[in-house]
């Protein structure tokens, strides 16, 4: 059966979520481009960040896994070493890291790392350099993923420097894209944690159909009790006007949302998690109206 192609999509988010859209759609795009936060201060990525005074990797090697084409080098760069001065790094998070020392251009070395790997798609970090979160939290203003990520009753996030410089290709990536797509994922630490403010200026001007793709649960801390109308509440508030939302088919969609909430099961099986399969199926039921 020949699968549909959607066309040019951009997907924008970080973490685990961005790179499980990735996977999802990686033979259903004609053009596929991922925008990935690069402000993880944690694990690896953070260790790396505060010896070598480079962005995150581990966001970013995520993507690359998910368009790289199975085989030895796709699990070379998951490898995590559990000895010596390596200890805790996977293989990819250094290898990222080495171009880095040699290679300024964060663009140049993502292109360089996707023809090294394969990769079946594009990606772009969100920032051309290191970024900070801040947010204003029920205990107070804290600084950096991590502990953003451990805060209950978020109010806000920004950035520092708060207006970073975004690459000219992810502008143009947007720009020309069919299909946006942002989410799912942590919603203030992978999420909004992309969404700088070059990036929601070039969303308000895309021609594209943008799709938020609502978490289908809370996370602790985090978005503890969100329901649906908080987590559009909470982009929404932080300047994305998506054109339609896509939401598990147990959401309660809020009275003034009806007409731009798209519900679907797009949950794995007895996990509140979604499905890859079913999410592209879903997403390419929203494209086809563009096809239409």
């Amino acid at each position: 059966m020949t699968v549909q192609r959607i066309g040019r999509v951009v997907a924008i988010g970080g973490g685990h979520g961005l790179s499980m859209v990735l996977g999802a759609l990686v033979d259903r795009c004609e053009q596929l481009t991922a925008v990935v936060s690069v402000a993880d201060d944690g694990g690896s990525s953070g260790r790396l960040r505060r010896d070598l005074g480079i962005v995150a990797p581990g966001d970013m090697r995520r993507c690359l896994v998910a368009l790289a084409p199975p085989g030895i080098v796709r699990d070379a760069l998951e490898y995590r070493f559990d000895t010596g001065v390596l200890d805790g790094h996977p293989a990819g998070n250094v290898i990222l890291a080495s171009l880095l020392q040699v290679e300024d251009d964060l663009v140049a070395v993502m292109d360089a790392m996707g023809d090294m790997v394969g990769a079946k798609g594009r990606v772009l970090p969100a920032t051309s350099g290191r970024i900070d979160l801040i947010a204003t939290a029920a205990r107070g203003t804290v600084k950096g993923q991590v502990a953003v990520s451990e805060s209950a009753e978020i109010e806000a996030l920004r950035f520092s420097p708060d207006d970073p410089e975004v690459p000219a290709e992810v502008l143009s990536a947007i720009a020309e894209a069919d299909v946006v797509v942002v989410g799912p994922g942590s919603l203030y630490t992978s999420v909004l944690a992309a969404l700088v403010p070059g990036v929601i200026g070039a969303l308000e001007k895309t021609d594209a159909l943008v799709v938020y793709v609502a978490n289908l649960a809370a996370e602790p801390s985090e978005t503890t009790g969100y329901d649906l109308a908080d987590h559009i509440d909470a982009v929404r508030n932080h300047g994305l006007v998506a054109d339609l939302v896509l939401a598990g088919d147990d959401a309660v969609v809020p009275s003034t949302e009806v007409e731009r909430v798209v519900l679907a099961d797009l949950a794995a099986t007895g996990t509140d998690t979604h499905d890859p399969a079913k999410l592209a199926a879903a997403l390419d039921g929203l494209a086809a109206r563009i096809r239409a």
